[in-house]
């Protein structure tokens, strides 16, 4: 296992240096009420002071329920600030306005909601000088499992050498919220959504291959098709070279 006291000194004090490098006055995340965004939370509240946490439920009974209460447990439990901004009718908007000139397929309009988490953060950092911190895990990366230009989006991101068996130890090391650690991971995306029955592999399997490069077969094979076809998302944009 990980040095975890360590791994909390040193990323706390790369947060710290960031901020005062930057000249930023403070952190803005998504509190998600999920494992890395509490994780992200927890080091950039000891990190600086002024960070505000943004609970975005949008659509999903989940964000309105457990998401939301785990957010502001977190937040409780660690003297985070937190705002509350329900993106439901915006949402709702977009997917009328945008209707209108195309036929929006289940995967688009899925990826509505955390492109407007991004927009929210980012309105909300250049608003007040702060920078927007990233929550994503290296599973998540490798999988290709975020939403580019959504949660694949930030100004730094404290956690993402950490997979996501690392995230769940490091938050048992901090004494995180019981019910954030044990929770199903989910992008509530949709009424009843998890990452691993959408993905059709557990973390578990994912971080055991990226670590040691064994998987069985069947793992094996959903891992590489996920991590082959997602590819363009970890790529810088395509640019023309002259």
């Amino acid at each position: 296992m990980r040095d975890y006291q360590k791994e909390y000194e040193g990323r706390v004090a790369f947060i710290r240096d960031l901020v005062a490098s930057s000249g930023a006055k403070g952190i803005v995340f998504g509190n998600s009420g999920g494992k890395d965004s509490a994780l992200v939370g927890i080091l950039c509240k000891a990190a600086c002071d002024d960070t505000v946490g943004v609970i975005m439920p949008c659509a999903s009974t989940r964000n309105f329920g457990s998401d939301m209460d785990d957010g502001n447990t977190l937040a409780e439990q660690f003297g985070i600030e937190t705002r509350t901004v329900d993106l439901t009718p915006v949402r709702a908007a977009a997917e009328e306005v945008v209707g209108t000139v195309t036929d929006i397929n289940a995967a688009s309009l899925a990826n509505i909601a955390p492109r407007l988490r991004m927009i929210t953060l980012y309105t909300i950092a250049g608003s007040e000088g702060r920078l927007v911190a990233g929550t994503g895990n290296r599973s998540e990366a490798y999988m290709g499992y975020f939403t580019k230009w959504g949660d694949g989006a930030y100004d730094f991101n404290p956690i993402a050498d950490l997979t996501a068996t690392e995230v769940i130890e490091f938050l048992d090391f901090l004494d995180a919220p019981v019910s954030i650690r044990t929770k199903a991971p989910s992008a509530g995306l949709y009424e009843g959504q998890t990452d691993e029955q959408e993905m059709g592999v557990t973390y578990a399997a994912i971080d055991r291959y990226i670590l040691t490069g064994e998987a069985s077969d069947e793992d094996k094979a959903v891992i590489d098709r996920f991590h082959s076809r997602s590819e363009h998302k970890r790529r810088p944009a395509a640019a023309y070279q002259p």
